[in-house]
């Protein structure tokens, strides 16, 4: 966010840029939302299996990035928060048509603080937020924001399959089975693309499907960065 608070990266691409970020996980990961407890995770569960366990900038729960398509936007901003959500989740929303899945903004907006009481609550997957986006009633994309000033951050996961519903295995046990019952993601909540399609498409695919979906809503031509524009905002 550094380069966009003091002014590099605008300075270097023009007023106004932005920046998305298209990536997956290798290896697979446990994030954690910034203010949730870390010790509700067995470390060495996930050390065993090849699992990294990180700790995201943004707040909201857990979640089990395997088999997923992961985006980030950044950018100097005096769009309010919900205005950019839902610029952010139109694009997405428009690159899914391309796998011929009908995504919707979740119109409901539920108490997270009773929500976190519940037996689902350490799953950033057991609930949608307002403007997240849905298919067939159950969350696809998860969500989160950041904002430093004038700077917002924008990331979230598309789940490509099911293997983020294991997060409750990589959760300590000895924190009763109402820990573990909290890291379990109801089928009826959320839902992957290749449910709804019956294929996993590759990572190629999707970046073009996003990058076209910007192209197409927002009327500009996206540069791709290289290693040598990257280094010059440090």
């Amino acid at each position: 966010m550094r380069a966009f608070s003091e002014g590099l990266f605008e300075r270097r691409f023009g007023a106004g840029a932005v920046l998305w970020r298209f990536y997956t996980w290798k290896p697979s990961a446990v994030s954690l939302g910034y203010s949730q407890r870390a010790d509700v995770v067995d470390y060495q569960r996930c050390s065993d299996a090849g699992i990294d366990v990180v700790r995201r900038p943004t707040g909201g729960r857990a979640v089990f990035h395997a088999d997923e398509f992961t985006y980030s936007f950044l950018a100097r901003t005096e769009y309010s928060n919900a205005d950019v959500y839902r610029m952010v989740h139109d694009v997405l929303c428009t690159g899914l048509l391309d796998f011929r899945v009908h995504a919707v903004f979740c119109r409901s907006d539920p108490d997270f603080r009773q929500h976190y009481k519940t037996g689902h609550a350490a799953s950033c997957f057991s609930a949608s937020a307002r403007y997240e986006l849905q298919a067939d009633g159950r969350k696809l994309v998860g969500s989160a924001q950041r904002r430093t000033g004038g700077v917002l951050l924008q990331h979230g996961s598309l789940m490509l399959t099911e293997r983020y519903r294991r997060l409750h295995e990589l959760l300590v046990s000895g924190h009763s089975q109402t820990e573990r019952r909290q890291g379990s993601v109801p089928e009826e909540s959320s839902v992957s693309v290749r449910e709804l399609t019956g294929r996993v498409p590759s990572y190629d695919e999707l970046c073009r499907s996003m990058t076209g979906a910007v192209r197409r809503l927002w009327g500009v031509e996206p540069k791709a960065l290289d290693a040598r524009d990257i280094e010059s905002l440090f």
